[in-house]
């Protein structure tokens, strides 16, 4: 009788539940409006929908990801309104996507209390990367920036000794594809500057290399018979695991929508790998961490170790950090050589430079940190990469509050725009680099959150470069008619890949 008396309720309990929801969000539009006026706020252009709860604006998103034109859908939605501020619904979560630079100075930097990174992204990054300086808001966050930015001094950034040996490891790599006369017929760069930003990247944080540059040349040349080493499953774990990400993010609020066994075992694949470092760094003496030997190599998790004996914020700060430092570099080295290969008058006017600058490939000179910064015309390669293919081409805050942007208003676009606490901003950097109203400006986001290894990965993208050309005098595209591709996980990189020939000086 009694779960009939129930079972008989819960039809009226969910029709007064919609009740209560329609109710709320009447009074909450109606608040939102008034205190929009009284701020001086307008509305932005609104994404229309087909579909309920923006259903069909979705699909199409999932679609573009699917043909890896993401980028190009966007920009696309922008030029479809005719603005560059617009309100667009995902799922029932309603949503401010903003390519204006003031608005996007406004979230970085001098609104940056408004805004938090947001329950949405943490609670889709969490079973991967935890709580890091990447996923986490107020207090945690300022620790997790207090006890990083340390590690990023000037010395540990202009030690370029690691990374040559991994750029020789690349070149022998590349070796056995070489011809009597010195050409390279056919090869795709982008494998091997992913596998040697892993390589740099786990030697610099873990204190010892997973070498994937090593086992894959092993590997297709036929001397490597083994199992798939643990080094090389981490690998291929740490992708697949961001690919997940990525399509979960598609989904924004409902990420959780999205999820599967496979997600869930390569997070596993990859924590079990790095405890194992944060293990041996933590067994090593207090007094041994904290005043190494000066002939002992700098090694960030041991450093970190100072700092923190917590194992998980140990394991998930490194993962955090580990993302940033292999793909974001190697996706960059992946777009400068793109637009090297399909201009070789830029191409030997860059390696001239080089050859000044550094000398030849067997005998070169102070290829040091500060001269790198000093190379102007490889620092303008860099920075017209960055604009044309930034690394990061989208991103999101939260407000944490009601506040306002300072623009994208009003039929003329003038006016500003109210935000109420709860809502989910992106701005789009890929977008506002196309702008030709704009001069090009900040490449690694900007305000407190500013990247705090921007320094680090340009020196070792620009040591690449320089080793690179002074060993090659030619690099030219192998197939010029195939149409661009993105390859957006949590950075953006050409899905085409590199595939180029290139001549040995």
């Amino acid at each position: 009788m009694h779960v009939k008396a129930v079972t008989n309720a819960l039809p009226w309990v969910a029709i007064l539940y919609v009740i209560f929801r329609l109710i709320s969000s009447f009074i909450t539009t109606r608040r939102n409006a008034a205190k929009a006026r009284d701020l001086g706020c307008e509305e932005p252009p609104v994404e229309k929908n087909r579909w309920p709860f923006g259903i069909d604006s979705v699909r199409r998103a999932l679609a573009a990801d699917r043909a890896q034109q993401f980028p190009a859908d966007v920009l696309q939605r922008f030029q479809e309104l005719g603005t560059y501020t617009y309100r667009y619904n995902i799922l029932g979560s309603k949503n401010l996507r903003t390519a204006d630079p003031k608005n996007i100075q406004a979230i970085l930097a001098t609104q940056f209390n408004d805004f938090d990174l947001g329950p949405t992204r943490r609670g889709n990054f969490l079973p991967m990367l935890g709580d890091g300086i990447f996923t986490s808001d107020g207090v945690y966050w300022k620790h997790s920036r207090a006890i990083m930015r340390p590690q990023f001094t000037r010395d540990q950034v202009s030690d370029l000794d690691l990374e040559e040996t991994h750029v020789q490891n690349m070149m022998r790599a590349l070796e056995p594809s070489t011809t009597a006369d010195g050409w390279i017929e056919k090869v795709d760069l982008l494998p091997y500057f992913f596998r040697l930003t892993l390589d740099s990247a786990t030697q610099f944080l873990f204190g010892e290399s997973v070498n994937s540059q090593l086992q894959s040349a092993a590997k297709s040349q036929g001397n490597d018979k083994s199992e798939e080493s643990r080094e090389a499953k981490f690998a291929q774990a740490f992708d697949t695991a961001q690919m997940a990400l990525a399509t979960r993010a598609r989904f924004m609020d409902q990420y959780w929508l999205y999820d599967s066994w496979e997600f869930r075992q390569a997070c596993g694949v990859v924590h079990e790998f790095v405890d194992h470092f944060v293990r041996l760094a933590l067994s090593k003496d207090l007094r041994a961490r904290q005043q190494p030997s000066p002939n002992e190599p700098y090694v960030f998790l041991e450093a970190l170790a100072a700092e923190t004996q917590d194992p998980l914020e140990l394991r998930y700060q490194l993962l955090n950090l580990l993302l940033a430092g292999r793909d974001t570099t190697a996706s960059h080295l992946g777009w400068v050589f793109y637009e090297l290969s399909r201009d070789p008058e830029r191409y030997k006017k860059l390696r001239d430079y080089i050859l000044a600058d550094f000398g030849p490939y067997d005998a070169p000179h102070e290829i040091i940190f500060a001269r790198l910064k000093d190379c102007k015309y490889l620092r303008y390669v860099n920075d017209e990469a960055l604009r044309l293919h930034p690394v990061m081409p989208f991103n999101a805050r939260y407000t944490n509050k009601d506040t306002t942007l300072p623009c994208g208003g009003g039929k003329d676009g003038k006016a500003p725009v109210f935000v109420p606490k709860g809502s989910t901003c992106d701005y789009g950097v890929y977008v506002m680099h196309r702008r030709q109203d704009l001069l090009f400006g900040g490449k690694f986001n900007g305000g407190p959150r500013i990247c705090i290894g921007q320094q680090f990965a340009l020196t070792e993208a620009s040591y690449v470069t320089v080793r690179l050309l002074q060993r090659f005098d030619r690099v030219e595209i192998s197939d010029a008619h195939e149409v661009l591709r993105h390859n957006l996980t949590l950075t953006n990189c050409i899905a085409n890949g590199d595939k180029v020939r290139m001549h040995a000086a």
